[in-house]
């Protein structure tokens, strides 16, 4: 019966964060298929065909969050020091033969070619960013009665800083979100407060100095400098008569105003190359209105709370820690996306979490999914084993409460019995 009943019942977890999920990727399929039009065409492909590919990326990224979630997600912490040096060696690949993406012309060398599936290109920094955060919560649940200690401190930050070191070159944006994540999950630890402060402090003088000295002097991993201060001067110095894809996200945005133009019925997804993935958000706004925008961020937030819920009643320390940096990860992605899409946030190129097309992004988003899952599933497990353990002492308890108020009730009619033999001896 235990058998047939976990076939029956695969989705184990969090079971408003599976409705989300779902919520989301109907919303994704739907988008992806409204704006993937142009994209298709300029890569020789058809509508059809690139939502097809979507599709399986969407049915086999939920066929692995029901894997996954049936994990024991101690699993994890072991397998995340094999997953952090495959991470290295993939980063360390792609810097020396990525390739860039034939879509949006970047010529930022992000993808790997996956020999034997057709134009399919895995994207190494969409994995790393989510073993770096399970591999950190494992050092922290590794070394929480010594993290007080600088040398254990230190420790922990060397693996950081060489995944978000290996990223930077031509990601700045996951880098900065990498080193967000980890920051705040080192702050919820028992750590030195002032080895925090002082690190933080180091890194902002560090970057800001490094970005603007590598778009004055060309400087090889800063090389990207100036396209980062030129992203940020346009955001700052908007122009409005300029057609840009930011300029076609907000225009998108401006004609969704509250109830949208109608799903399908979008104009400016027709002319940008990035519409199904970077900014997807804006689409949504455009075919949906401010109704849409709003019900999706709302999804996130409710999906964001109710993984520190989870984080919260998890016992034990790694999977606390990894609940919660995934689950930040998860809802900042989404709103620096959202950001981007309404014009509040420079370019950045994150894609939508569950939502934006894009193959690697997408099982990887999946991965983080199914293991914020199997915490979850093990957290349910627990407080089902908690619930039957105070119904069985509260049983316990009644059971003695009735026996000694029997053994009340009789001593009382003893004594009446007693008491009446007496009054009446005949």
């Amino acid at each position: 019966m235990n058998i047939n009943r976990k076939l029956l019942n695969p989705f184990k977890g969090d079971m408003a964060i599976w409705v989300i999920f779902i919520i989301l990727a109907i919303i994704s399929l739907i988008s992806v298929y409204s704006s993937i039009g142009y994209t298709a065409i300029i890569t020789h492909s058809t509508p059809e065909r690139a939502f097809i590919k979507h599709l399986v990326f969407v049915l086999a990224t939920f066929v692995g969050v029901i894997a996954l979630s049936n994990m024991n997600y101690r699993r994890f912490a072991t397998l995340s020091w094999f997953g952090y040096l495959l991470s290295l060696a993939l980063l360390v690949t792609v810097l020396i033969v990525g390739a860039s993406d034939t879509a949006s012309g970047s010529g930022m060398n992000r993808w790997i070619e996956i020999p034997g599936i057709r134009n399919f290109q895995f994207q190494p920094s969409e994995l790393a960013k989510i073993i770096i955060i399970v591999y950190l919560a494992r050092l922290l649940a590794l070394e929480k009665e010594h993290l007080h200690e600088w040398e254990t401190f230190r420790k922990v930050l060397i693996p950081i800083f060489l995944i978000a070191g290996l990223i930077l070159p031509d990601n700045l944006s996951t880098a900065l979100i990498i080193g967000i994540v980890c920051f705040a999950m080192l702050r919820l630890a028992p750590i030195n407060v002032t080895y925090w402060r002082r690190t933080l402090l180091v890194i902002i003088l560090v970057g800001v100095i490094g970005i603007f000295a590598g778009a004055k002097l060309d400087f090889g991993p800063l090389a990207r400098s100036s396209t980062w201060t030129s992203r940020i001067d346009n955001w700052l110095h908007f122009d409005n008569e300029e057609l840009t894809q930011e300029s076609m996200a907000r225009m998108a945005v401006a004609s969704g105003r509250f109830f949208g133009v109608g799903i399908g019925s979008t104009v400016q997804a027709r002319l940008m190359t990035q519409a199904h993935n970077d900014l997807i958000y804006a689409i949504i706004i455009e075919e949906t209105g401010m109704v849409g925008g709003i019900a999706v961020f709302l999804l996130f937030a409710i999906f964001y709370l109710r993984c520190i819920r989870i984080a919260w009643k998890c016992k034990g320390t790694f999977g606390s820690m990894t609940v919660a940096g995934l689950g930040t990860l998860i809802f900042l992605q989404a709103a620096i996306h959202m950001g981007v899409s309404v014009g509040a946030l420079p370019v950045t190129g994150q894609t939508l979490p569950f939502v934006s097309s894009g193959g690697s992004a997408y099982l990887c988003m999946g991965l983080a999914l199914g293991i914020i899952q199997s915490v979850a599933y093990d957290v349910n497990r627990s407080s089902e084993g908690t619930a039957k353990k105070q119904t069985a002492q509260a049983a316990a308890t009644d059971t003695v409460a009735t026996a000694e108020e029997n053994d009340i009730a009789e001593e009382q009619q003893r004594l009446e019995r007693k008491y009446t033999e007496t009054e009446n001896p005949d």
